[in-house]
């Protein structure tokens, strides 16, 4: 069994896709679809079931991926650790939610690359359950993730506290407005796609608002999220802080709501296990020292 089999097996199920897995381990889809039918010639089982949204894993996909992750870590960790003298340098990949990455880890970045400039830092962004997969098997050595995150091979320390709010339209000033003006159905929720937990925490809240067959108009960026609220397209979830800082705050309306969904805590990851290179050490030391870190 090759280990770039596993890796590009490992990529695939992550990204759902030939493609997307492509991009990702920077090659060309023949490369990839290659790989994955060597593999599944000799398991002898198909491992992916193709359809026209992309592949999702079989039976044996799923029992092979938790190793398939393993051994993917363990592979890097293992060139990682070999390479590590003890001074911060080579590469360090840090995945991140799309609105931490806007508003809290432009200085924290600045820091880091000030402090340890022989580091090759790569930040991703993803919904916050590709990151927990990326952190998991390898490709992510730490990333910026919210909610609660139970994992025994994962260790969580919070980061940032955020307040989130219902961001509508200028026109309604107010949640009891907002409630009360819109359709039975309620208004379109305006999301990141799956795996995203503020869409799962504003899919909680149109559920108690009543509203829980209301459509649903997935955005892959924050400016093209906070537009589409601004035109009056639909509501979101964001944190207090992404929307001040947004150009068009001036023209959508922040609702505060109960603390049971308008805080959030924003947890940095990592692997319990392996070796933790002194790149990542030089990133926490920069994340304890940051003035809007909190300790775990």
């Amino acid at each position: 069994m090759e280990l770039s089999d596993i890796q590009t097996f490992a990529a695939v199920a992550r990204t759902g896709g030939i493609t997307r897995a492509a991009e990702e381990l920077n090659t060309v889809q023949s490369n990839v679809t290659q790989r994955i039918k060597a593999l599944e010639a000799e398991i002898g089982t198909p491992l992916f079931e193709r359809h026209s949204r992309g592949m999702a894993l079989t039976g044996a996909g799923k029992r092979l991926l938790p190793y398939a992750q393993r051994m993917a870590a363990l592979s890097r960790e293992a060139v990682l650790a070999a390479r590590d003298d003890g001074e911060p340098k080579g590469p360090l990949s840090i995945g991140s939610m799309e609105t931490t990455a806007a508003v809290r880890l432009p200085p924290l970045l600045a820091d880091f690359h000030r402090r340890f400039p022989a580091v090759r830092l790569s930040l991703r962004t993803s919904p916050t359950a590709d990151l927990v997969a990326g952190v998991l098997d390898g490709a992510l050595d730490g990333a910026f993730v919210a909610g609660t995150i139970t994992h025994d091979d994962l260790a969580a320390t919070s980061a940032f506290r955020e307040e989130l709010v219902l961001v509508s339209a200028r026109r309604w000033g107010s949640l009891a407005e907002l409630r009360a003006g819109t359709p039975e159905s309620g208004p379109t929720a305006l999301v990141f796609r799956t795996g995203c937990t503020y869409r799962q925490r504003l899919e909680q809240i149109f559920v108690e608002f009543g509203w829980p067959s209301a459509a649903r108009f997935e955005l892959g960026t924050l400016d093209g999220m906070i537009g589409c609220v601004a035109a009056d397209m639909g509501v979101t979830l964001l944190p207090r802080a992404v929307v001040e800082r947004s150009a068009m705050n001036g023209s959508v309306t922040m609702h505060g709501l109960s603390p049971s969904h308008g805080r959030v805590e924003t947890l940095f990851i990592q692997r319990r296990a392996g070796h933790q290179t002194s790149a990542l050490q030089g990133f926490l030391s920069c994340l304890s020292g940051d003035d809007e870190i909190i300790a775990a």
